[in-house]
């Protein structure tokens, strides 16, 4: 088990770069497995969930390797399905990251068969996959789970009319993936619009699939005879911009995030601006500046355009630094406050009522010795500790090398005094 070690107390100040974004990255590398020819991903994260779909994807049969097609790019890496073969994936790597499942529209595509183990990820709550069965039986496909694997297969995927009963970014893209190279009209209704699925389209549309609709909740897909492989770059990451925002402002501090699309994080600005901050835009940066304390606001998360879950958890330790009295409810997961028991040990003043966190701001955090449970518990402590007066200790950092990359050098880069240790 991996620790950061941070003396807080000191505000944040100069440059951060975001990187890739996560869920684009997770749902457009099994999208290349599509195509007939190499791909060539730019921007890629270079986080934990990158590379064990990395080894996932060569297990399949794939070569990834590092790119020489765009030098200097950032995160640059060709993905080869040429040898791709359908075969079960170890449950020691499925275990390890959520969008595993998106195999299964992959595989069904490309062979009729997928053998998928139930995918891990974070422990946030329940988190189904009924509407990904539900899309991908809608194609044709018969699917069933045998001790804790899911199988599906089809002679034929055949596009429909999908309603999804609830918003799922997860099913969204696995029937998009499914659908891509499916004979007919495929659509899905009441589909998400969160911007990793728009890149997603804009991959397999650039690699030659009919995705229409991307970013409404409406999106079309006619399939197609098949796929080329093509260059494409992941967006930025606004979940990791927010973090720095946020901590940023929770330190009183001066940050600059580059490489960001200002409009993806209208949410969190208008909260951060609501507490308090002053954020300026200018191009692809965005500068946070905090000075005296925070106000207290509410937030509650909403799927996209809404405040971003993932941002939650880092947010309501900016709140418990606020004057006054901050409401937090959480609509999406409902075990996304595992953090808060943490917290309370660095001197936070939260009541938790269900969906519902009370936060009553105090003057100071002071560090303790404290327990990442999930990746944004993990990002949250973190801005904890850097605000935190004195020695923080965080166990279990290795879950925020899921969605963070390069953390303690970005972090010192910013002035931090922190330190990694195993």
């Amino acid at each position: 088990m991996a620790k950061l070690i941070i003396q807080g107390g000191t505000p944040l100040r100069g440059l951060v770069r975001a990187g890739g974004r996560k869920n684009s990255a997770v749902a457009v590398l099994p999208a290349a497995l599509l195509c007939d020819s190499p791909s060539v991903l730019e921007s890629l994260p270079a986080i934990d969930d990158v590379a064990v779909y990395g080894d996932i994807l060569q297990h399949l049969g794939c070569k990834v390797s590092a790119s020489s097609v765009a030098p200097g790019c950032n995160g640059a890496v060709t993905i080869d399905p040429g040898g791709l073969q359908p075969a079960e994936i170890p449950y020691e790597l499925t275990k390890r990251l959520r969008a595993s499942y998106y195999l299964l529209g992959v595989m069904l595509a490309r062979h009729g068969a997928a053998q998928v183990p139930l995918p891990g990820g974070c422990d946030i709550g329940l988190r189904p996959i009924d509407q990904h069965l539900k899309g991908l039986r809608a194609l044709g496909a018969e699917v069933n789970i045998e001790h804790g694997v899911v199988n599906a297969r089809a002679a034929c995927l055949t596009g429909t009319s999908i309603y999804l009963d609830v918003v799922s970014v997860g099913a969204t893209i696995n029937i998009m993936l499914a659908a891509t190279l499916a004979q007919g009209t495929t659509v899905i209704e009441n589909a998400a619009r969160e911007p990793h699925i728009v890149d997603l389209a804009n991959y397999l549309n650039a690699a030659g699939a009919r995705v229409q609709g991307a970013g409404t909740d409406v999106i079309r897909i006619r399939g197609v005879n098949r796929l080329n492989g093509c260059v494409h770059a992941i967006i930025p990451d606004e979940i990791e911009a927010a973090t720095y925002m946020i901590a940023a402002a929770s330190t009183g501090g001066d940050v600059q995030v580059n490489n960001v699309i200002p409009k993806h994080l209208d949410p969190v600005i208008a909260k951060l601006q609501e507490a308090g901050a002053e954020v300026t835009e200018e191009g692809d940066r965005l500068r946070v500046r905090m000075s005296g304390r925070p106000r207290a606001v509410n937030v509650k998360t909403l799927p996209y355009p809404g405040f971003p879950t993932d941002a939650q958890q880092p947010m309501t330790v900016l709140l418990s630094l606020a004057e006054g009295t901050s409401i937090v409810t959480e609509s999406i997961w409902e075990s996304r406050f595992k953090h808060v028991d943490e917290l309370k040990r660095m001197g936070t003043n939260i009541r938790v009522e269900g969906h519902t966190a009370i936060i009553e701001g105090v003057d100071r955090l002071t560090g303790a010795p404290v327990t990442a449970s999930d990746l944004r518990a993990g990002a949250a402590l973190m801005v904890a500790a850097l605000a935190a007066h004195g020695e923080t200790v965080i166990s279990g950092i290795e879950l925020v090398d899921r969605g963070y990359e390069s953390v303690t050098s970005k972090l010192k880069g910013m002035g931090a005094n922190v330190r990694r240790e195993q």
